[in-house]
């Protein structure tokens, strides 16, 4: 049986020339992994009088999806995607939702977005402003706006069209102590935030919606395929707001690279704790679940844009459960598994005739994804 170390070397060693960047090194999966933790964490990280100096409680050692400084939690994310426009969405509500999402996902209110365009010359003024006004709009929908930014351009052929960089900063949610008080009432629960590192044996695993959306319909776009699925790219911090309310959450993370797989191969490392899922209640739309059989892909290591994971006290489940379903966002929200006991702290996928490990990715399956 395969370690999560012993997985990691293996999929170095086929990965071929390793003094060099490959694209899976920015897909999510174990590669990613293996890189920010031996070249960004190991040249990067903080010193322990500097966090005390400024009441830093989660930094980039502990890899999650947004740092907290003197209660501050800030994010950062780059956008790639190609194409730049897609079904669904575009470059613009992408970098806007993904940004929102990430500090929302610790447990704090988004409170304003930053911005860096960098531009090849030569793209047209007509899909910047296509890009910019939805970007306006999802800053709208999700009560959010950029507050400052910075554009550059670059020469023709030194760029593919247009990257874009967010950054966000939320304060702590006013719901967030009463959802914490809510945990404590049932076990003992130390975090301020919703780590990935929370996860306890019994809490329920939730996933908000189906999986796979926004991976699916980037790769149509990309090949020419007519699978007829859209992205599900959205800001989901009102969401995260109103089940907070309803309290008993202990972790939240958005599965983008890597999937809804990832997630919880992250949740398992990080808690030291075992997870088991059920196949049949993890939400997957037919037709992306018909795309990922043509093309041999596994719709659980699919990036999501619009999708939430959600670690919480058995207790308070099915409340939270009751929530979402009156959020559009998270209409087909469901219970798919616990945290649990397991031999490794293995993630074991329960089909219908026994459990298997749902091996980590060694990245998305889908290039240029975000």
């Amino acid at each position: 049986m395969k370690t999560k170390n012993s997985l990691v070397k293996n999929t170095l060693q086929i990965d071929g020339n390793k003094d060099c960047i490959t694209p899976k090194h920015g897909a999510g999966g174990t590669m990613m992994q293996h890189l920010i933790q031996n070249y960004l964490v190991k040249n990067l990280a903080s010193d322990s009088s500097w966090k005390k100096k400024f009441n830093v409680e989660i930094s980039l050692e502990q890899l999650d999806d947004a740092a907290v400084i003197n209660n501050t939690v800030i994010a950062t994310d780059s956008h790639v995607v190609k194409p730049i426009f897609f079904p669904g969405g575009d470059i613009g509500r992408l970098s806007v939702s993904g940004t929102i999402n990430d500090v929302s996902v610790m447990g704090a209110e988004p409170m304003a977005l930053t911005f860096g365009l960098v531009l090849e010359d030569g793209f047209p003024l007509s899909d910047l402003k296509k890009i910019l006004q939805s970007m306006g709009d999802t800053c709208t929908q999700a009560g959010v706006h950029v507050v400052t930014g910075d554009t550059k351009v670059v020469e023709r052929g030194s760029l593919e069209n247009i990257m874009i960089n967010t950054s966000g900063i939320g304060r702590r949610s006013e719901f967030l102590d009463k959802n914490i008080v809510e945990v404590k009432k049932y076990r003992k629960f130390n975090s301020r935030w919703l780590a990935d590192s929370n996860l306890r044996e019994g809490d329920k695993i939730i996933v908000s919606g189906t999986v796979g959306d926004h991976g699916i319909a980037i790769l149509s776009a990309q090949k020419g395929y007519d699978f007829n699925i859209i992205s599900d790219v959205k800001p989901m911090n009102k969401v995260i707001q109103g089940i907070l309310k309803v309290g008993g959450i202990v972790s939240i993370k958005d599965a983008t690279r890597g999937g809804l797989g990832n997630v919880l191969h992250e949740w398992s490392e990080k808690s030291n704790v075992g997870i088991v899922v059920k196949e049949e209640k993890i939400p997957v739309k037919n037709s992306v679940k018909e795309a990922c059989e043509i093309l041999g892909i596994n719709p659980l290591h699919t990036a999501n844009e619009g999708k939430i994971v959600i670690g919480c006290i058995p207790e308070k489940a099915e409340e939270i459960i009751s929530i979402l379903h009156e959020f559009t966002e998270a209409k087909d929200a469901e219970i798919i598994g616990q945290a649990e006991k397991v031999f490794g702290n293995h993630v074991l996928i329960e089909k219908e005739h026994g459990k298997v490990i749902l091996e980590s990715p060694d990245g998305d399956p889908v290039p240029r994804v975000c």
